[in-house]
């Protein structure tokens, strides 16, 4: 297993935004990751792109991708016992056999089965925040569950609740929906189970970042299904580009804990007032560094 630090220590000093001379047809291109078919498998590189507020930046983070990636691969082995994930067991083994000798392309990629996406996106809250707290603030409610009166920004719920979205085309916003919704575009069986394992996913990861000194608030999970309609894990998993970890010793509820993401970044962009439309403009090399020492901070605090 590779260290905090041994990652720390390859990480690149310029960002890798972009993944080129891999013989390998490209067949998607997202926020953060490219996506290459190898034919009987796919290649998921994670890049180290930023986006905010749904727009790439000019600038990158130097070695997200790489953490990112490792992160999830961490977090794949703990989560195991719950459901299966999209990771080929020898990791090592698929890359040399793809003749990917790079060590850097290899830190930020995985090697995964081929399977179907869910249409819907898993969200796992367990505090009032972000798009939560506005909802409530408004309605009482959060994805049509009803919620007690009298909670406070970022208090924690009496109970982890699952509130999924839509899964929005490149360049649009995902919506809330309820339950029903939820059944009816995937199924009532499957949404029952996508429901109890993001809950169960959600509860083993606040478990492990609590004893790593961290919250963790919310996330979100992806899943697909194999042929025979297994529900398998997929995509990045519990990382702080999926997720919401606060810093436990600096935790009180009845305001935004800080994080450990890209919340330099939304705060800079926030005060020079961007319009939150492309282009986006550059960002200081001192945001990128914070933003960078914050997410290798999340993965100190849970590998070592």
């Amino acid at each position: 297993m590779t260290s905090a630090a041994q990652i720390a220590a390859a990480l690149p000093r310029n960002a890798v935004t972009s993944i080129e001379g891999l013989p390998f047809p490209q067949i998607a291109s997202g926020k953060v990751r490219e996506i290459f078919d190898l034919g009987d498998a796919l290649l998921l590189v994670a890049t180290d792109r930023l986006s905010a507020f749904d727009v790439i930046m000019p600038e990158g983070i130097p070695g997200k991708g790489i953490i990112l990636t490792q992160m999830s691969n961490w977090w794949f082995r703990q989560t195991a016992e719950i459901l299966p994930n999209h990771l080929l067991p020898d990791q090592e083994r698929e890359f040399a056999k793809r003749g990917l000798a790079s060590p850097d392309l290899r830190l930020r990629s995985m090697i995964v089965r081929k399977l179907k996406p869910l249409t819907i996106e898993c969200v796992a809250r367990g505090y009032l925040i972000g798009s939560g707290w506005a909802s409530y603030q408004k309605s009482g409610e959060v994805c049509g569950i009803k919620l007690p009166p009298g909670l406070r920004q970022a208090d924690k719920l009496p109970e982890p609740i699952f509130t999924p979205t839509t899964k929005a085309p490149k360049g649009q916003h995902d919506e809330p929906i309820d339950d029903a919704q939820g059944a009816a575009a995937i199924g009532a069986e499957l949404y029952a189970q996508v429901k109890a394992t993001s809950l169960a996913l959600y509860r083993l990861g606040h478990e492990k970042a609590r004893a790593a000194g961290m919250i963790l608030a919310d996330t979100k999970f992806e899943f697909g299904t194999d042929p025979a309609g297994n529900l398998i894990l997929i995509d990045e998993v519990l990382t702080p580009d999926s997720s919401r970890y606060w810093p436990a010793d600096s935790y009180a509820p009845g305001m935004s804990p800080p994080s450990y993401d890209k919340q330099f970044v939304r705060d800079h962009l926030l005060a020079i007032k961007w319009d939150q439309k492309p282009p986006a403009p550059h960002i200081p090399a001192d945001i990128i560094a914070r933003t960078q020492e914050k997410y290798l901070a999340a993965l100190r605090n849970l590998i070592g």
